[in-house]
């Protein structure tokens, strides 16, 4: 149970994952126009994604516009690119393959690669956690770098946008997702000597206490009718009856003399007992 807990956490951690991946690969909000110095115009907001630059003004106008190129772009920019949507591949490929893996699924059950594939899946959920990982604390260590840069002008210095926050704890969880599927395998495994085996199936624990081992076949036991059980049962204690019968009186007949002179005098004190109490 604990090894199935484990995993159903990791997955929706993962899966919470490679969700704000894919709201922070698609949002425009990696970079903010920053108001400082003699920029302190805050009627407008300018904002920088992988996509499309966009404008946004305090009259509520949101004006966006896409690249029009690939190959034009900066080279950290199509990296970036190129390394978030890899990393979303790689989350839907990690999702599938840790659904067929997880205890809590009927897929492959009773196989031996079952594990397996959950600790595969756990393996490519690090790996795509670390592949937006990159891009997202490259821009951040490059916005960092220019904003503290002396002769950039204030106009163009940009600040951490909201996407890059995302996008690291998105990253965080997708490997501590993975992380957790990855040693509940592990911890499954060892175990149960290799394989996964579903007896009392999930989520309910094994309660036979085979450890492991094939149940034995249950034992046919052959019917037999009341009416004969009954019969037997009368003929057994007539039986029984008439032994203990035969056992009395040969007690009473093989009795010594003194026995029985002491049976009378019990009777005679009993008798004197009884009309005492009564007068």
């Amino acid at each position: 149970m604990v090894a199935a807990a484990m995993e159903v956490m990791g997955f929706l951690m993962a899966f919470l994952g490679m969700i704000g991946n894919l709201v922070a690969t698609l949002l425009p909000y990696w970079e903010t126009s920053a108001h400082i110095g003699p920029n302190i115009v805050t009627a407008v907001v300018n904002l920088k994604g992988l996509w499309m630059e966009c404008v946004y003004q305090s009259t509520g106008a949101f004006q966006c516009e896409a690249y029009n190129t690939i190959l034009g772009l900066r080279t950290d920019l199509q990296a970036a690119r190129a390394m978030m949507v890899i990393s979303l591949i790689l989350s839907i490929m990690a999702c599938a393959v840790s659904t067929v893996g997880m205890q809590c699924t009927v897929c492959m059950e009773g196989s031996s690669g079952k594990a397996k594939m959950a600790g595969a899946g756990g393996c490519v959920f690090i790996f795509a956690g670390l592949m937006s990982l990159i891009p997202v604390s490259w821009k951040t260590h490059e916005v960092i770098q220019t904003f503290y840069h002396y002769s950039v002008p204030d106009s163009m210095k940009f600040e951490i946008g909201d996407c890059l926050y995302v996008g690291l704890a998105s990253s965080l969880m997708s490997m501590l997702g993975g992380g957790l599927l990855s040693a509940s395998c592990c911890d499954d495994l060892e175990a149960n000597g290799g394989f996964r085996r579903h007896t009392g199936g999930y989520p309910y624990p094994d309660r036979t206490g085979t450890g492991g081992r094939a149940r034995a076949a249950p034992r046919s036991v052959p019917y037999r009718p009341a009416t004969l059980q009954t019969g037997i049962n009368l003929n057994t204690a007539n039986k029984n009856q008439t032994l203990a019968s035969h056992v009395s009186t040969s007690s009473h007949s093989t009795a010594p003399p003194h026995s029985s002179r002491k049976l009378g005098k019990h009777n005679a004190a009993a008798a004197s007992y009884d009309v005492t109490g009564y007068v």
